[in-house]
């Protein structure tokens, strides 16, 4: 692509669904299903790209679910991994029946304040979420953390006192791990080793001038950041030097969090703003390809439901 500033603006959504709040769009492959969720509805929802808007599927939870991956070895059409109230989760995808693999913490202390947000797995297998203050609390305080969970279900803290973690990524060479968080404005860097997992010299990669609340972003096989402004209706390409060279434009304000399919972004969006395409799902060719996402490695079994 060229240097220059690009810009794309988008008219209308491909899902007009009305979520509360959307968010972790997820591609499958095998199937040319994607998936995502609405967390305050409790739902994950899914839809066969070679029909339509038509074939969209909705599994009703009785748990707020803030982001899902692929497990694997595991076919994602019966179980994935899931980041829901207490902890991760292995989710029955025909049943909604999920089994808890591990909480956020040892006590259920903190269970009634928090649920997971975004989160993301590494290129080893290590499944890295943000926690934070569930809807009931209100305003969010800081009260999350960003934790690490490697592949026999052992438990990191890597930050607390967060008030909203979101985007979690890596830099083309996985010397670099990226992260948001939402209410300090800013991309996170961090240096990264692939041996342990372990993080060091944060620093900050890319700050938001204005006052709308960086949400998700994706990495393109560029290296460049496609990432989310909430409150905004825009999507921003940042490039490895931390500038902003394009922009998506959208008819809703609340632009949640992206996700490549081919060379479409495709974004999830809430219901704030009171514009007509609020909770929408929406798509446009950008012209660049996104990374594949890294499987759950799971070394137990996976146990019966």
């Amino acid at each position: 692509m060229s240097a220059e500033f690009q810009t794309w603006t988008v008219a209308e959504p491909y899902l007009d669904i009305k979520c509360e709040l959307g968010e972790a769009p997820y591609y499958e492959p095998e199937t040319n299903t994607l998936r995502f969720v609405d967390i305050k509805k409790k739902q994950l929802h899914t839809v066969d790209l070679a029909i339509g808007p038509t074939s969209l599927k909705t599994l009703q939870l009785d748990m707020p679910v803030g982001v899902t991956a692929n497990i694997e070895g595991v076919d994602p059409q019966d179980r994935i991994l899931a980041g829901g109230k207490s902890g991760i989760y292995i989710l029955e995808r025909k049943t909604g029946k999920y089994k808890l693999l591990k909480r956020f913490y040892d006590s259920e202390e903190n269970d009634e304040r928090l649920r997971s947000n975004d989160g993301s797995v590494d290129p080893q297998g290590r499944f890295w979420i943000g926690t934070m203050n569930d809807f009931w609390v209100g305003k969010p305080q800081a009260e999350g953390a960003l934790f690490r969970f490697n592949s026999d279900l052992t438990r990191e803290t890597i930050a607390t006192a967060l008030t909203i973690p979101n985007g979690i990524g890596w830099s083309l060479d996985h010397k670099t791990l990226l992260f948001q968080h939402t209410t300090e404005r800013r991309i996170l860097a961090y240096d990264y080793s692939a041996t342990d997992g372990a993080v060091s010299n944060p620093r900050s990669f890319w700050k938001l001038p204005t006052s709308g609340e960086p949400d998700g972003f994706k990495m393109d096989n560029e290296g460049y950041i496609w990432q989310a402004i909430y409150g905004e209706g825009r999507v921003l390409r940042i490039s490895p030097d931390g500038k902003v060279v394009g922009e998506i434009k959208y008819p809703t304000k609340a632009i949640t969090c992206p996700l490549f399919i081919g060379t479409e972004l495709w974004v999830t969006s809430g219901s704030e703003g009171g514009d007509e395409y609020r909770g929408g799902v929406f798509k446009v060719d950008v012209g660049v390809r996104g990374l594949k996402p890294f499987d759950f490695r799971l070394d137990k079994g996976l146990g019966d439901f």
